[in-house]
């Protein structure tokens, strides 16, 4: 194996040890969302950042071992293997890198998605090809101020372009195509962005408020275009995230409404103690690290849900969501890792937002 991709892959490994919400962190750490699992440093399996999401809509807990979720059949080389075989596997499951193993399981090389130069990425991620995508764009901002009372939320710059364009150009590279903007605050600034882009590959389609109506409000002027399944996103938010997984789970599940959810966590700098019915010191937790699933702002919904909105009235999906769970119906979540969102919804989150856009793309 050469130094480069040995280096690479002692970066990418974990022990069969290591606790779930651990293996998560150095995904985000490392911007890998596969890991190698060692066991007495020999290659034992391999750890996806879906199988930590499985593990966790189960509800494994954080502190579980890798070893316990870890999938009994996965996608390895051989040195056997042809060049030709090895990249056909990997473009057929998306994989970020093949482990090459010789006749006794000893991993002897490894192969980079990078690596891979006669394919067109484009062709082997078209999954979202028919489901439109909502994004909600008509807000103030105001949490943004001053820069919002110049320009709307949805054209602030997060590295070299707009927030809006790069949730596009996200969901696009899952092949969507057909996008629908909620337009109110500044609106027509966000149309004439999009209009003068050159060589765009998606259409664009504007439904537009005369007053605020929330979070979901404005989804009823949709229940005559819309017929499929469909995706909506807040447009200050961006989810690394392959997109099919989510509507796989979605549809496998048969969820009406399914919410993606960040994992974030909370340090508390402070000893907590824990007591009895009359004061007596049961426990202390010195320092707990808090582990919460948070709403991220996107959504996949059945098109029946539309026709649930009232009409031309302040609703929030949050009000829609309640509904369908006061019913029994199905609400799914998926977990993605607390930097697989980024927000720029308030200046401190914006401005963390930039130092890690600044950092990825500069590494």
């Amino acid at each position: 194996m050469e130094e480069r991709r040995l280096d690479k892959a002692k970066e990418l490994s974990i022990k069969t040890d290591t606790k779930l919400l651990e293996a998560l962190s150095k995904m985000d750490t490392i911007d890998s969302k596969l890991l190698i699992v060692l066991e007495n440093d020999k290659f034992y399996s391999l750890l996806s950042i879906g199988d930590i999401q499985r593990a966790i809509i189960s509800n494994q807990p954080f502190d579980t071992p890798v070893k316990n979720v870890l999938r009994k059949k996965i996608e390895v080389g051989r040195t056997t293997d042809t060049d030709e075989h090895i990249q056909k596997v990997m473009i057929a499951h998306r994989t970020e890198f093949m482990p090459i193993l010789d006749e006794d399981g000893v991993m002897v090389d490894i192969i980079f998605w990078e690596d891979i130069h006669q394919f067109n990425e484009h062709e082997a991620l078209q999954g979202l090809k028919d489901v439109p995508v909502i994004i909600m764009a008509g807000g103030k901002g105001t949490r943004l101020r001053p820069i919002t009372n110049i320009i709307p939320k949805p054209l602030i710059p997060l590295g070299d372009k707009p927030m809006v364009e790069l949730i596009v150009d996200r969901f696009t590279k899952y092949g969507a195509s057909d996008f629908y903007l909620s337009i109110n605050y500044k609106g027509e600034w966000i149309k004439k962005f999009f209009d003068d882009l050159d060589d765009k590959q998606y259409n664009v389609e504007y439904f537009e408020e005369t007053k605020a109506l929330g979070t979901a409000g404005s989804l009823y002027m949709l229940k005559d275009k819309i017929d499929s399944t469909f995706f909506v996103s807040n447009c200050d938010i961006l989810i690394d995230q392959d997109y099919n997984d989510v509507l796989k789970y979605h549809r496998e599940n048969k969820n009406e409404l399914t919410i993606v959810a960040a994992i974030k966590k909370y340090s508390i700098p402070y000893g907590i103690l824990e007591t009895t019915n009359n004061g007596l010191l049961e426990n202390i937790k010195e320092k707990p690290e808090l582990v919460y699933q948070i709403n991220s702002g996107v959504y996949i919904l059945e098109p029946h849900l539309l026709k649930e909105v009232p009409e031309n009235e302040f609703y929030n999906i949050t009000e829609l969501i309640e509904k369908v769970m006061e019913r029994n119906g199905r609400v799914g979540v998926w977990p993605v890792s607390e930097k697989s969102w980024l927000d720029i919804g308030d200046w401190n989150e914006y401005l963390e937002s930039m130092k890690f856009m600044n950092k990825r793309l500069s590494s």
